[in-house]
């Protein structure tokens, strides 16, 4: 594994999404040498990951410039979980292969890992873990942040985000594909405190995607189809052509 002086590459998990997107600027922002994205594409009933256009991270680690890796679906044997905890231990199971082989593959080995994570333990209780298995860092600047601040320092850094699933009271198709921006925090707070929704959609009340940031050369241009579930109050957006401008 990595040397214990610090040498080697830094990976960032990645999805495309605001969180992980975040934690892949300050990364950047800190100097740290990131060498890969790697993109899971779980299933639709993941306990670990973002689901929702992991296929758009194509686009956004072209414009980053870093070399993306994918986890392909067909990697996950998480069919025969009983509960969460082992569907969760399942689904970390191929990307902990992705990394070993990463970490075979880079000069210096894998120095650390960089994840999304704002409190979800479930979840970085177990990329903790993997971590410690891999001998590298974790760094997870949004632990335990606050999501007002998270999501202002977002915003004033050049972040465009594009909301492109929703599934929580109060979040009506309108919604869909609009952009995070002041005037939707302010609607936010608002319904969390009428309804508990999560400021930074942490309990899953919407996904993003990052359209364009600091990190990115070029803008993604997306033309999308929005898709409602009336009785289910829940709904996303269909992209039928996504490019870089």
């Amino acid at each position: 594994m990595s040397d214990a002086d610090g040498t080697g590459a830094w990976v960032s998990l990645f999805s495309g999404g605001k969180d992980s997107s975040w934690a892949l600027y300050q990364a950047l922002e800190t100097d740290l040498d990131v060498q890969r994205l790697v993109t899971v594409h779980p299933s639709e009933d993941s306990y670990m990951y973002h689901v929702p256009a992991t296929d758009l991270a194509t686009l956004a680690a072209e414009s980053t410039g870093i070399e993306l890796v994918d986890v392909d679906p067909a990697d996950f044997d998480a069919d025969s979980a009983t509960d969460s905890g082992e569907q969760g231990d399942a689904e970390l199971e191929p990307l902990e292969a992705a990394l070993e082989e990463l970490d075979a593959d880079l000069d210096g080995g894998i120095a650390g890992v960089t994840a999304g994570a704002v409190e979800s333990e479930f979840q970085t209780n177990r990329i903790e873990a993997m971590c410690d298995r891999l001998g590298c860092d974790l760094f997870a600047p949004l632990w335990q942040e606050h999501p007002r601040t998270l999501a202002d320092e977002m915003l004033e850094a050049g972040f465009e985000i594009k909301i492109i699933q929703t599934a929580a009271y109060g979040l009506d198709e309108s919604w869909l594909g609009r952009t995070l921006d002041q005037d939707a925090l302010a609607e936010l707070e608002t319904l969390n405190e009428e309804y508990g929704v999560h400021i930074l959609g942490e309990g899953g009340e919407f996904e993003t995607l990052v359209v364009d940031g600091p990190h990115m050369d070029q803008r993604i241009a997306l033309e999308y189809e929005t898709e409602w579930d009336r009785d289910g109050g829940r709904g996303s957006i269909r992209v039928t052509d996504a490019t870089l401008e």
